[in-house]
């Protein structure tokens, strides 16, 4: 949450981010001191006690070499100290019990026999795309790792011991090593898990080619399990779901009947079964499969129940709502993510971002000025940060809807939101004000003064952008239909400053104006102006000052 100082909340979409992430260095930061040096912070001012604000403990407290020193390194994630441990127990003749064996197994597979420091960086992702799994894994299963090794060493290894190697193997990419393990879970009369059968259904796709193969191997998994009275669950329907996304035409013909079938077994899809369904069905063009997913999931509030649940499906389903150009179907994604806390699942920033983006230029491009105003004042600069290309797309509704009075009040919000330096945006603003006259004149030329000054002075005293002939011209013409002459003279002056060229409609427009006030040398200056950029139009400039105006011998 934003300090409560004007001053320190952001404005633009480049300080948000900044303030995010000098929130989470902040965080880190304090971590680190915690974390390195606990024994300073060991005093609890909590009333009551408040487990997550006190630092934790990061040193083993048990030296001695025993099964309750093997399952506190366990509990801390020691993945390297507790192999350590379990060799000096085996080498020392103390007997470790199964089920603590299967712990350590659990850890070793699920963090690829690495400690948690060594696997946890993710590498880094093209922006907006969503992050996959494959993406975190840093390690790949190695030949006769530690748990290999001390599986190998069990007399007796029962489902779990299996059930942790299979996962491991499956999880860093072992996916025959897995089946072949499988094999022997059978040929040693034991019976898989839920578990184990999801992550072998995942690796189905992997070690088959042919599309038919692949769902005839999910389907003899899901037979087995209904043999060995395994029920499935809400992992089991994604995991099949998920590889269905990998068998091409057989996954189109297979995927609803799946879902039927799970559902009379009481299993209800996820966000993360509809994500797989879209990326089975949808085509861009084809409707049908996004409004029947829609029509599921519309008014109801999502918590995450599958890992994939995380991966942004609404992130996903949102984005392809909104590049159907329905803008129906664009309100209802939107009335979606007001459900309860469903907003938490549209992803990171950088998502929420390009969501916003997407839904209010669609509600510019389909909706009249005053529906576009509500949803700009709802959005914009509460949960949203428009881009100047958006802006952009918010000044041509004004444009179509003749609300040019309201661009002051824009060009406001364009500095406070960081675009008052975007050039074309800003010639954009010129061109829209001199185009033609309104009733908004006075205020318009304060507007182009104002303008004038991130000309002059730029951003943070840095020239951000160059004087074009339109862009004067534009601002001359907006200065003097509100008879502000003194101010437009001093603007026709920069034309020969930055090497620009007025055009002859400027000059015969000035050239109206001086008449108005009968300014005879501002008339001949604006002559000497003309000529000095040798336009063409000069001699019927002069034409114009010997017929309208009162000279002396010496002026004509």
């Amino acid at each position: 949450i934003f300090q409560d100082d004007p001053y320190l909340t952001p404005k633009t979409s480049s300080e948000f981010k900044l303030f995010s992430l000098s929130q989470e260095s902040g965080r880190n930061a304090a971590k680190y001191f915690i974390s390195t040096y606990p024994k300073y912070f060991q005093k609890d001012y909590a009333q009551p006690h408040i487990p997550c604000l006190m630092p934790e403990t990061l040193e083993a407290q048990i030296e001695e070499v025993s099964e309750a020193a093997l399952i506190e390194r366990i509990q801390m994630r020691k993945v390297k100290a507790a192999v350590d441990l379990y060799d000096q127990l085996q080498q020392a003749g103390t007997p470790v019990s199964l089920d603590v064996t299967n712990q350590l197994l659990d850890l070793i597979c699920f963090y690829g026999d690495c400690d948690p420091e060594d696997v946890q960086d993710e590498p880094q992702t093209k922006k907006g795309r969503a992050s996959k799994a494959s993406d975190k894994l840093k390690a790949a299963w190695k030949e006769n790792n530690n748990a290999e090794r001390i599986f190998a060493l069990l007399s007796e290894p029962n489902t779990h011991s299996y059930s942790a190697l299979i996962r491991g193997m499956v999880k860093y990419g072992a996916y025959s090593k897995a089946f072949s393990t499988y094999t022997d879970l059978l040929n040693n009369q034991l019976k898989a898990d839920v578990s184990t059968f999801n992550a072998l259904i995942t690796a189905a796709p992997e070690v088959k080619e042919k599309y038919n193969e692949k769902w005839e191997l999910i389907v003899d998994l899901l037979k087995q399990m209904a043999e060995q009275k395994v029920k499935p669950n809400l992992l089991t329907l994604n995991a099949v779901l998920k590889a269905l996304r990998r068998c091409g035409t057989v996954g189109k013909s297979q995927a609803f009947p799946v879902i039927s079938e799970m559902r009379a077994l009481s299993i209800d899809p996820s966000l993360a079964s509809y994500n797989h369904l879209l990326s089975i069905f949808y085509k861009p063009g084809q409707t049908d499969i996004l409004q029947e997913v829609m029509n599921e999931v519309s008014g109801k509030s999502f918590t995450p129940q599958d890992p994939d649940d995380a991966c942004d499906p609404v992130w996903h389903l949102s984005l392809q709502c909104l590049d159907t150009k329905d803008i129906e179907q664009a309100y209802r994604v939107h009335e979606l993510l007001g459900v309860g806390e469903n907003w938490r699942l549209l992803g990171n920033d950088f998502q929420q971002n390009i969501y916003h983006a997407r839904f209010f230029s669609l509600l510019c491009m389909m909706e009249n000025i005053d529906v576009v105003l509500k949803w700009y004042r709802d959005l914009v600069p509460s949960v949203y940060y428009p881009s100047s290309n958006v802006m952009r797309d918010l000044l041509q509704v004004l444009d179509t809807d003749n609300r040019l009075d309201l661009i002051p009040q824009i060009w406001k919000d364009l500095k406070q939101l960081g675009h008052g330096n975007r050039q074309t945006l800003v010639e954009e603003l010129l061109t829209l004000m001199a185009r033609e006259k309104q009733n908004q004149e006075e205020t318009f030329a304060e507007c182009a003064l104002d303008i004038k000054k991130m000309y002059d002075t730029g951003d943070r005293g840095k020239v951000m952008m160059s004087w074009t002939a339109g862009s004067l011209s534009d601002l001359v013409s907006v200065l003097l239909a509100a008879q502000r002459r003194q101010d437009a003279w001093e603007i026709l002056k920069l034309f020969k400053t930055h090497n620009r060229v007025p055009s002859e409609e400027l000059l015969d427009k000035f050239l109206t104006c001086i008449k108005e006030s009968g300014d005879v040398n501002q008339a001949l200056e604006l002559v000497q102006i003309s000529a000095g950029f040798c336009l063409p139009g000069t001699p019927k400039l002069i034409q114009r000052v010997q017929q309208e105006f009162l000279l002396s011998e010496q002026q004509k």
